[in-house]
């Protein structure tokens, strides 16, 4: 293994790869359990299916980083692309759960094809800086409201839309049993905030088991909690296994191009727009994060080249887009490299090494789904918040003082979280910025491919909404 990946030649042992690809699993591994619970509201799909499906894609996209681009790099489910799957793809405009893995299948070949093409770096230029770097922080606000909404923190009001739920025990509008769940949601986020400043490994991981043991100590003091809960265990790994193959394996093929249930509401025209337009928007958040977390990881262990460039990056962006196509086979959302591998690389891995050691232990996970399943929505919901938080910190490189920057900028991060779709916090944030430089006598700054997203977008709206 240390010839094969060259460990020596990139200045480290096997020991430090092992330690790097454990430390990039400890990190990555909330992404088992959350995505599990969030596509769990899915109908016909259960939490079971989708752990498995996670964590079999996980395996196959680690293992192409290792092997073909021999980086240090783990890969699974996207956060923010998994909420755009569920609750745009799925409840916003109406897609089954077999449609929207049509949608990620063709956002990875289309990966595929701009990898092999080239044209993959003239979409991405087309695309405005002001609304590139937006786009993270959106998604952070956007996944950072579901947590709380999945929390029972925050919930719905006629008059306002949203309001903060009762913590009001003394006056009996809330019950223990309400209020127990939501506080244990708020210590995680605590456990996860003090273990990171600590510098603890693994924060996110740990702090989702700590609210898990909270919740189920806590549970004692809630009446009838337990009542039950016996006859729910099922200690059975291979149960999850069956439950994937029923639900979730090759239903892209087996039931995804039936979009039946979608035209029965909807015209062909409005199909072909929002299969353009969902795809465009899996394609281009997948694409950003990719190559945002290439150049973050790789920068911060001092891999990038002397012309300042990834690695094997092309290698490395067609094992991201062969591993969405894989994903989409096993029935979850779009694959892509986790900005979490940057702990394995501070801890010193260089090679692919670290990587395979990662794909290794989300291949034990694989058998742990009962334990997994124990795992309370409340305490995943604080990483939800968690990850909400990382993904805000963009905005400082937002140029606030340029009104044409901050503009977009603002519209792209404010209609993802208001609208819950992110889709639409793309559109908004690209079509501004075209009609501020056309107003502005700028108009020459706008690229073609701009155009073109900017249309498609817009008869989306005109059409489909």
């Amino acid at each position: 293994m240390e010839k094969f990946f060259k460990v020596r030649e990139h200045g480290s042992t096997v020991k430090i790869e092992i330690m790097a690809g454990i430390t990039t699993f400890m990190a990555m591994a909330y992404i088992l359990m959350v995505n599990a619970e969030m596509f769990a509201e899915l109908e016909g799909v259960s939490y079971n299916a989708i752990y498995i499906a996670t964590a079999l894609s996980a395996v196959i996209g680690t293992f192409l980083m290792a092997f073909l681009a021999n980086l240090p790099l783990g890969l699974a489910s996207g956060m923010g692309l998994n909420a755009f799957f569920v609750y745009t793809a799925c409840f916003t405009f109406g897609l089954s759960y077999a449609n929207a893995l049509v949608l990620v299948l063709l956002d990875g070949i289309v990966f595929v094809l701009l990898t092999v093409t080239g044209i993959r770096t003239k979409l991405f230029s087309a695309i405005p800086d002001c609304v590139r770097i937006a786009i993270p922080a959106g998604i952070g606000l956007f996944i950072a409201f579901l947590g709380l909404q999945n929390a029972g923190i925050v919930v719905s009001k006629e008059s306002t839309c949203v309001d903060l739920a009762s913590f009001n025990l003394l006056n009996g509008n809330a019950t223990w049993a309400d209020i127990m769940p939501r506080i244990v949601t708020l210590a995680a986020l605590v456990i996860i905030a003090v273990m990171t400043y600590r510098k603890i490994k693994g924060s996110v991981l740990w702090g989702i088991l700590g609210g898990t043991v909270i919740y189920y100590v806590l549970g004692f003091t809630v009446p009838g909690f337990y009542d039950g809960f016996a006859d729910k265990l099922n200690f059975n790994p291979f149960s999850a296994f069956g439950a994937w193959a029923n639900e979730s394996f090759g239903k892209v093929f087996t039931e995804g191009f039936d979009f039946s249930g979608y035209l029965s509401n909807h015209s062909s025209a409005d199909l072909i727009l929002i299969i353009a337009t969902t795809a465009l928007a899996f394609c281009m958040v997948d694409m950003f994060d990719t190559l945002g977390t290439l150049y973050g990881a790789c920068a911060r262990g001092n891999m990038l080249d002397k012309d300042g460039n990834v690695p094997n990056f092309e290698q490395a962006m067609l094992s991201d887009a062969i591993a969405t196509c894989t994903g989409a086979i096993c029935g979850t959302s779009t694959v892509t490299t986790f900005v979490e591998s940057s702990s394995g690389v501070a801890e010193g891995g260089r090679t692919g090494l670290s990587a395979f050691t990662t794909g290794v232990l989300f291949f034990i996970a694989m058998f742990l789904s009962p334990v997994a399943a124990l795992i309370p929505g409340n305490a995943t919901a604080a990483a939800l918040i968690y990850v909400g938080v990382l993904m805000m910190g963009c905005v400082t490189n937002i140029d606030w003082n340029d009104i044409s920057v901050a503009v977009p900028s603002f519209l792209t991060i404010a209609f993802m979280a208001f609208t819950y779709n992110i889709s639409y916090g793309i559109a908004f944030g690209m079509i501004s910025y075209i009609f501020i430089k056309l107003f502005t006598g700028r108009v020459r700054e706008i690229k073609a491919f701009t155009w073109v997203i900017a249309v498609l977008f817009t008869l989306m709206f005109f059409l489909t909404h």
